[in-house]
């Protein structure tokens, strides 16, 4: 008994609960845990999940105040030519005006004054940040001046491409209806007889007119020699010539004389149909009908008026370097315009604004006087529109090495 005792007594007390704790639970009893869960797929990540915050923030801001500015643009473009042409407004219909007029006027706007606006937001987009210290933010947080340029040449990319592919394909059909409503509601400016016409219909192949008019689309005085070298083979004459579809004239009171050596025989005949590699539109060419063909239609004009000799094509080729290069210049402008307006400087904004309006009116005022040396002859039309681009280039390199140091 005596030995129980001192057993009870060398046992170690068991703990009392508190009032807090609660019972534990046997091991036996627990519930078993849960089976591990397979890990969930990871989501499909595009590839806009990869631009960095900052980024996003730019272009959002940049193409934002692109569009905004343009719009500001239409309105004041409409309220001016409306102003112009007012009589027109007030006598044609309104579905015309509105619809074949400035639906298809708007856009023409928008590509021949795109490198200007982006020019003018990337200062006063650029120059809000700067003023809110914002630039300096980015800059002290690792961020260097060449990846701060990222987003901005990728939205200058995106206003580049937009403008090629509206002034390429998508503009010159619309200058088709912007054009007819002017000819006829505004001032005709439409081309629709010439004089003295004379053209290679292919080599070896010469088409001579003493007058044509579009009106009645009949020809007066015409003539076709065929020359093998420089030997005339044989000479067709006629009294007048009419076009009636897509390569297909008719000639009335014609001669044909064919010659061989010495010898000659004449034909005679007063009703021909003949088939001519010639249209109206090759030798009848009004002002502004470069605008109205895609740059593939007006690569093959080119092409076609040169081997044909015509001479007064130089518009058409200025117009379609003109598309290219101005497609450049909206990269050049965007890096000036960072480049002046990514430091903080006195006086706030205004300054900043007022030089890009500067440097934006003196591009657009150096292109068009280049061009006018292509016209002269002086240069080619290639030479003629990418002169402003390699000035500003160097403009650009000078302003951006300077802001990155």
């Amino acid at each position: 008994m005596e030995e129980e005792l001192k057993d009870i007594e060398t046992r170690q007390p068991l703990p009392e609960p508190s009032e807090n704790s609660e019972p534990s639970e046997p091991s036996e009893i627990s519930e078993p845990s849960e089976p591990s869960k397979a890990p969930e797929p990871s989501r499909k990540r595009y590839p806009w999940y990869y631009v960095k915050r900052f980024d996003r923030y730019i272009i959002k801001n940049f193409l934002g105040t692109f569009f905004f500015a343009i719009l500001l643009l239409f309105a004041i473009v409409v309220m001016f030519d409306i102003n112009e042409k007012l009589d027109a407004v007030l006598t044609a219909p309104w579905k015309a005006t509105v619809f074949q007029y400035f639906m298809n006027f708007l856009p023409f706007v928008l590509s021949q004054f795109s490198p200007l606006f982006t020019f003018i937001s990337v200062i006063f987009f650029t120059s809000r940040l700067a003023d809110r210290s914002e630039v300096i933010a980015m800059l002290s947080n690792g961020i260097s001046f060449h990846r701060l340029a990222v987003p901005y040449l990728f939205s200058a990319a995106v206003i580049a491409l937009g403008s090629y592919l509206l002034a390429a394909y998508i503009i010159p059909p619309a200058n088709v209806e912007r054009i007819a409503y002017t000819n006829k509601w505004v001032k005709n400016k439409e081309v629709v007889y010439g004089d003295n016409i004379q053209l290679q219909v292919k080599p070896g192949v010469m088409a001579y007119m003493s007058r044509y008019d579009n009106t009645t689309r009949s020809g007066f005085r015409f003539s076709l020699e065929k020359f093998d070298g420089n030997t005339l083979k044989s000479r067709l004459t006629a009294e007048t010539v009419k076009y009636d579809s897509v390569g297909l004239w008719t000639v009335r009171n014609y001669t044909i004389r064919d010659f061989s050596g010495l010898k000659e025989t004449m034909t005679k005949g007063s009703v021909m149909d003949t088939l001519l590699n010639i249209d109206p539109r090759d030798f009848l060419i009004s002002k502004n009908d470069e605008q109205t063909m895609t740059s593939p239609e007006l690569k093959e004009y080119i092409n076609k008026q040169k081997a044909r000799g015509v001479a007064n094509i130089k518009n058409f080729e200025i117009e379609y370097e003109r598309r290219i290069a101005m497609t450049a210049a909206a990269f050049i402008l965007t890096i000036i315009g960072l480049s002046l307006s990514s430091r903080k400087v006195r006086g706030g904004i205004g300054l900043n604004i007022g030089l890009g309006l500067l440097l934006s009116f003196s591009y657009i005022l150096f292109m068009t006087v280049t061009s006018t040396f292509a016209v002269s002859g002086y240069t080619s039309p290639r030479v003629a529109m990418w002169i402003p681009n390699f000035v500003y280039i160097i403009i650009a390199a000078v302003l951006y090495y300077r802001a990155s140091r």
